[in-house]
């Protein structure tokens, strides 16, 4: 089975993809060009990264002493990738880039998550990128951003420390200035950095040629203590080795240290590293302290921080989505292919009778519209935050600042949401598989352990739950949910006028009311604590709202370019979307009630009583 006429159906059916190359920014695009770069995406993720994804699972990097061994297969993709052009595709013609639509993007990217999810860092390089072209000097979006979207170097983000996980606010990496002449080096304000960061992927290979490290630390005050909180965070360019204006190596090695590898459940392929920062094995110009220059005010590093968090969490969402789907289709074809079971009839099962495919059992039906209603959800939904991507960069005023809030409001679930619930595709997928789900003679075990990684990767569900109720939805005093309830009404009303749908159009709006109570009743006390005990629980059911809207808006559009034909594939995307509309939207219910009593259960359970 093909993702492609999934893909197509989406960017050109529904989001209407096409009319932005009458944008200026894209006008010389084409729906030829769109197609050009989906077919050379899918042959390469076809060739150089599917047939890989078992060996860089069970090829694991390794440390020599010296440099982290990667399979050759990894080595051969990446190289694919970075000739592909893709790690600049949205970037201006005159650095490189193709000035392709981020929508474009998106997609064409989902081909390589899908066909091998760990493979490559490439993610982290372009978002590390984009933040330098948008809070970076000049010089260094010449010397590092142009750097990492020609491929020539990679990537990272460096914000968790083995003492502080998710909790920036206990970040103790130090930075202090270097040397009396520190403000006057063209790189940047020059620091000497000392600090220990976990769980960075990509923090140490030999696929590129350098590695640009982009680091949260604290520049210390005048009595040398780091000032508490987030606002004495400062973000700083550290690179793996050190580089001149020109942008060439100069030959000396920065001190930054690989510590160790973390070897996780899934996503194996990519190195995991603890890196030590300035313990003096790696002395620049003698002395102990990783060299690094800062980007943007000293103090705000964590607001040009989220430029790249929040571009990461959508990618998350997005690779999540991809694993969902890859298992999706696997299970697909094992339960067409599988014989086993009779049908039962009124006398019961007859054994003289041949044995059924397992796609013929109504639960295993079931297992499957499942799949296909949280994976092919989900990819709309990243899609769609890629269009709005779009249109924050070229649209109208008024448009584009629309795009900005209902982005703000959508993150959160577009991270979240799919690491949830496709995650829950991929446990279905093994289950389809039967006994033979847990072994490695098939992929789906190996999906599953790679997609477990994204509830945790950028930030849990607690953190994004927090950040939704806590902050997006009462960001400018509400406008971004107002925005999305426009959104959501705009289809209910269409919707209400096709007999097909006019059901799930009620139920919606019904939903949505639901959770706009909600949302006053969590704060109707004004004590965030009361509001904040639940916000999973309000992130799960927002997030289920948000995906039949989705899926109703995707139904609509399918039975207007239809009409009476009843595609196969059009009776898929109703019937995913009459799954979803059944048994996903009644949940909330469960969900939204604690929300609503402020439920003290969990929060008020004293410690010694679990």
């Amino acid at each position: 089975m093909s993702l492609r006429p999934t893909l197509d159906f989406l960017l050109y059916d529904w989001l209407d993809a096409e009319s932005l190359s009458g944008r200026e920014r894209f006008a010389d695009h084409s729906r030829e060009t769109f197609d050009a770069v989906l077919d050379t995406c899918e042959r390469i993720a076809r060739e150089k990264y599917a047939p890989s994804n078992r060996i860089v699972d069970t090829q694991e990097p390794h440390f020599d002493g010296e440099k982290v061994i990667l399979p050759q297969a990894t080595h051969d993709a990446h190289k694919a990738f970075v000739e592909s052009g893709m790690l600049s595709a949205a970037q201006d013609y005159d650095i490189g880039g193709m000035q392709l639509p981020y929508t474009l993007s998106a997609a064409a990217n989902s081909f390589f998550a899908m066909a091998s999810v760990s493979i490559g860092s490439n993610m982290l390089t372009s978002g590390n990128a984009n933040l330098l072209m948008v809070h970076g000097t000049e010089m260094q979006k010449e010397v590092f951003a142009k750097n990492e979207f020609a491929g020539r170097w990679s990537g990272t983000m460096c914000l968790s420390e083995p003492q502080a996980g998710s909790s920036l606010s206990d970040v103790a990496t130090r930075a202090v200035p270097d040397g009396p002449d520190f403000q006057d080096d063209p790189l940047g304000p020059r620091f000497r950095l000392t600090g220990n960061k976990m769980w960075i992927s990509a923090g140490d290979h030999e696929l590129t040629e350098n590695i640009v490290h982009i680091v949260l630390a604290k520049i210390p005050d005048e009595n040398g203590k780091l000032i508490p909180g987030t606002r004495g965070i400062s973000l700083f360019i550290v690179p793996k080795k050190m580089v001149g204006t020109d942008g060439q190596l100069t030959g000396e090695r920065n001190d930054v240290a690989l510590a160790g590898l973390n070897h996780k459940l899934g996503w194996r392929g990519t190195t995991n590293t603890l890196l030590n920062f300035g313990e003096g094995k790696f002395p620049v110009g003698g002395k102990a302290g990783a060299v690094g220059y800062l980007v943007g005010q000293p103090g705000k590093g964590l607001h040009c921080m989220f430029h790249m968090m929040n571009e990461a969490r959508i990618g998350v969402g997005t690779a999540a989505t991809m694993l969902g789907m890859a298992g999706y289709f696997a299970s697909l074809d094992y339960a067409k292919n599988r014989p086993q079971g009779r049908p039962a009839g009124p006398a019961g099962k007859d054994a003289a009778k041949p044995q059924v495919r397992i796609i013929e059992h109504a639960d295993v039906r079931r297992m499957l519209l499942a799949q296909k209603a949280y994976c092919e959800g989900a990819l709309a939904l990243e899609l769609y935050c890629a269009r709005l991507v779009d249109e924050q960069k070229t649209g109208d005023a008024q448009a584009a600042d629309d795009a900005r809030l209902l982005l703000e409001v959508l993150t959160p679930i577009a991270k979240s949401w799919p690491s949830e619930w496709c995650l829950e595709a991929n446990s279905l997928a093994i289950q389809i598989h039967g006994g033979y789900g847990y072994t490695r003679d098939f992929p789906v075990e190996q999906y599953w352990r790679d997609n477990r990684l994204n509830m945790i990767h950028e930030g849990t569900h607690g953190i994004q739950a927090a950040d939704l109720l806590g902050r997006k939805v009462l960001m400018e005093d509400g406008r971004g949910l107002q925005l999305l309830v426009g959104r959501v009404g705009q289809t209910i009303a269409r919707a209400a006028a096709v007999p097909a749908l006019a059901a799930h159009a009620k139920a919606l709006g019904e939903a949505l009311e639901r959770v706009g109570s909600a949302t006053r009743a969590a704060w109707a006390t004004g004590n965030p604590q009361e509001a904040l005990a639940n916000a999973v629980p309000y992130m799960q059911a927002f997030g289920h709202v948000v995906l039949a809207w989705i899926w109703l808006d995707v139904a609509q559009h399918a039975l207007a370019r239809d009409g009476a034909k009843a595609l196969p594939a059009t009776v898929g995307r109703l019937g995913a979307a009459d799954f979803f509309f059944h048994y996903e939207l009644p949940k909330i219910g469960a969900w939204l009630q604690v929300v609503e009593r402020r439920d003290p259960t969990c929060a008020a359970l004293p410690e010694e009583a679990f």
